[in-house]
């Protein structure tokens, strides 16, 4: 660059300033293509593309769900949102936001594919998963527990023995009660929906005794159909289940770029504003789900606001 400036100033002696405000154009420009260039990864894609793709859930209440004009809305989602314009400003370019849906059973090959950038929903970043995938910090701690109708006669795991429960396909919950009704010979039948509105469905039908998930995903299916006088959640947790934004695996830019942009969200209080938004307020269905944040969550903010020297 040093020399290409003692080469301008020999330009500006013979061509005037006007020549020379050009070639400083065309310098700069050279410089900006060069940069961009250096992008890799996802960053590259959306460079080029002018567009994120976001893996949303439908019925992940108050994660990622579909309000009733049929858009993904949630905590996941919006955190999402900050982060396509995080990684807009590190593209240096606006980004538009391409939707498509995911299940429990299709959001990692989604993501892994290349179908999805980011997947925003509920996703339980494990040792197994994360040999696969990679993770955002984390957003929410969570455990699994049932949902069953008031009056049903199950208060505990135990209390599944020969039942049919309804868990979604897909989900870490899903291995959880098979590796539990083995061990303790339950005998729990497994009913195996497309994701959590269909196994919620088989309990409301009858085809179910009870639904086996994330109990914060449980509470959200409550709070969306407005029937807390209908509907209870029983049992000790059987699991620690740290959430995050799952994105694809072996992309340095893309995970800088998403834990900085965590460490900001954190410093800064948005996402303490995001979970109040959407765990304390009503959704819009109009119920609320009450659920103040965990001290283990409140830990893992606090932690994830400090800067890394």
């Amino acid at each position: 660059m040093a020399e290409a400036m003692r080469g301008m100033t020999t330009i500006l002696g013979r061509a005037g300033w006007r020549t020379g405000f050009a070639c400083v154009a065309l310098l700069l420009a050279a410089g900006a293509s060069q940069a961009q260039e250096l992008l890799t990864g996802t960053l590259a894609k959306a460079r080029a593309s002018g567009a994120i793709t976001i893996g949303y859930r439908e019925s992940s209440v108050p994660f990622s769900f579909l309000n009733t004009r049929k858009e993904p809305v949630g905590y996941s989602i919006e955190l999402c949102r900050e982060l396509v314009t995080a990684i807009g400003n590190a593209v240096d370019r606006t980004l538009a936001i391409q939707w498509e849906p995911v299940t429990s059973d299709s959001r990692f090959d989604a993501v892994a594919s290349g179908k999805v950038d980011l997947e925003c929903g509920s996703t339980t970043s494990n040792l197994e998963r994360q040999k696969r995938v990679s993770f955002s910090p984390t957003i929410f701690v969570s455990g699994t527990k049932v949902l069953v109708k008031k009056g049903t006669p199950i208060a505990s795991f135990r209390d599944l023995a020969g039942r049919k429960v309804a868990v979604t396909a897909g989900t870490a919950n899903e291995k959880r009660l098979r590796d539990l009704s083995e061990k303790f010979k339950l005998g729990i039948q497994l009913q195996v929906a497309r994701d959590h509105a269909e196994s919620f469905g088989l309990v409301k039908s009858g085809q179910a005794d009870a639904f086996a998930t994330d109990d914060v995903l449980l509470y959200g299916l409550i709070a969306q159909e407005n029937a807390k006088a209908d509907y209870r959640v029983v049992g000790d947790f059987l699991s620690y289940d740290p959430y995050g934004i799952m994105y694809r695996k072996g992309d340095p830019q893309l995970a800088k770029v998403i834990n900085d942009s965590f460490q900001v969200l954190a410093e800064d209080g948005e996402i303490e504003r995001q979970y109040k938004r959407w765990f304390l307020r009503k959704l819009p269905t109009g119920a609320s789900l009450d659920l103040p944040m965990s001290a283990q969550l409140e830990t893992i903010i606090k932690t994830m606001s400090v800067k890394a020297e």
